[in-house]
């Protein structure tokens, strides 16, 4: 019990207090099953308390010059990269991500993309003269930050460090899954010593805490990341007072391979695509689109190196594939497995069964179905685990109709030997991103969704704008 992490109190006006409650929510290390930490269980009490600080808070935060503001930005960076192995070491163990990538991705990335912010806010024109009119950024107001488990920090300061940078203030509501980390932010956030009520924390479940943020009458914007049936629910509630809202939910990414592809390539980088995180990523290229002359020989490439992926500890430096973030999620994966086989795919890799020799712990195998329909559940429907649907299609025009016939549009990548080739093709795929010939992630550009995926863009200036209203002074 020794290492337990033990949180009994709440983050709110610059202080550590009691919650209103006595209720308390066990965290689960995903590969053991055990607890590993405790954290309090908020209530709509708690909401109102972290909202009226953060109201109090808002008029002298948004006229603190943005030169401290960034600076404030700069020291929070500096106090999460004091932490960074703690950081990466709790969300290994809380979502499952091995330990490798997640000192890169889940602690490392959330720490260089609060100075990506910094940076965007000189690229934004905060006043400007049209005719006889003033034009000026104002911040939006009190925020309510509702976060998801599968990337638990990054998820938090993508929308932390703008709304902080743009003069609104927060508060905070992290998933109940994976918190904890989020806990640290907020030691760090007080290490740092921002004004009281500039950040809050109140940690909780959705249907009460978020719930009662999303609703809450002093919260003008709500930035939400998670399920698109949550976040349907978060807009429901923010449109009975017309907050604005941002979302960014859920995908069924295409991964689009051409005939004239480099086929092992664009096969090697799909696979990895999809099983980062075991599948727990919004973007993850779930589905991939192959000719049907070349399907046989993509779906032998794909079983190959997917079964690469070995599954176990994710503190093991050896491990490839952790566990998923819950018992909730692994079985619902496993269904989705049973339901592919059900609905005729042909299963090449894995299967619904227990990894052999994981007897405890959140696992699923690697599986690669081939000879899927896009009218299949497992193409449709947001799997959220180590699942990839390989479906063959006729030709060019095939391939864009299967990758926009889905109701998400997050993500999406387009493999071709020539480069105009590719862009023409992605410029036809209707979703907020799409990988061209293996680019690589750009933290300043904009993220975000089509369709059902949401609405509102993360990341550098598109990222801060969000926070921002925009005001005309006729002088």
């Amino acid at each position: 019990m020794s290492d337990l992490k033990i949180y009994d109190k709440l983050y709110i006006d610059g202080a550590w207090v009691d919650p209103a409650g006595s209720g308390s929510i066990d965290v689960i290390n995903s590969a053991t099953e055990e607890v590993m930490g405790r954290v309090p269980e908020g209530s709509a009490d708690d909401v109102n308390r972290a909202v009226a600080a953060a109201k109090a808070a808002f008029p002298d935060w948004s006229q603190t010059p943005v030169e401290e503001r960034k600076k404030a930005l700069v020291r929070l960076s500096e106090a999460l990269g004091a932490r960074q192995e703690e950081i990466a070491q709790t969300i290994a163990r809380e979502v499952g991500m091995t330990l490798n990538l997640s000192r890169i991705i889940q602690a490392g990335l959330p720490i260089a993309e609060i100075g990506g912010y910094a940076q965007a806010a000189d690229e934004i024109v905060w006043e400007e003269k049209i005719n006889n009119s003033l034009v000026v950024k104002e911040p939006v107001g009190v925020v309510g930050c509702i976060t998801p488990w599968n990337y638990p920090l990054l998820q938090v300061t993508r929308k932390v460090a703008p709304a902080l940078l743009a003069g609104c203030t927060v508060v905070v509501k992290p998933t109940e899954v994976a918190p904890l980390n989020v806990f640290i932010l907020a030691e760090a956030v007080d290490e740092i010593g921002l004004p009281p009520g500039v950040f809050n924390l109140v940690s909780g479940t959705g249907p009460v805490v978020g719930e009662a943020l999303a609703a809450h009458p002093d919260v003008d914007m709500v930035h939400f990341t998670g399920s698109t049936r949550a976040g349907k629910r978060v807009s429901e509630l923010a449109a009975q007072r017309v907050a604005r809202v941002a979302l960014e939910l859920g995908g069924k990414s295409p991964n689009v391979i051409l005939d004239d592809a480099d086929l092992e390539r664009a096969v090697r980088a799909g696979v990895n695509g999809c099983f980062l995180n075991s599948g727990q990523t919004c973007t993850a290229l779930t589905r991939m689109l192959v000719p049907r002359e070349r399907h046989d020989e993509a779906v032998e490439i794909a079983v190959r190196v997917a079964s690469e992926f070995n599954v176990g500890d994710p503190l093991d430096d050896n491990t490839k594939l952790g566990p998923l973030i819950s018992d909730t999620q692994r079985d619902r994966v496993r269904s989705y497995i049973q339901k592919g086989i059900d609905e005729g795919a042909d299963l090449a890799l894995g299967g619904p069964e227990a990894p052999e020799g994981l007897d405890s712990g959140y696992f699923v195998k690697p599986t690669v179905f081939a000879n899927v329909r896009n009218d299949m559940t497992i193409a449709q429907e947001e799997i959220f685990g180590p699942v990839l649907s390989i479906i063959p299609y006729e030709d060019e025009e095939d391939a864009v109709r299967i990758a926009n016939d889905t109701v998400y549009g997050l993500a999406a990548a387009v493999w071709s030997g020539d480069d105009d080739r590719a862009q023409r093709v992605a410029r036809r795929i209707r979703s907020g991103q799409v990988d061209v010939n293996g680019g690589g992630f750009n933290p300043m550009a904009p993220f975000g969704g089509f369709k059902q995926s949401g609405h509102g863009r993360e990341l550098g200036r598109y990222g801060l704008e969000e926070f921002l209203e925009t005001k005309s002074l006729q002088l």
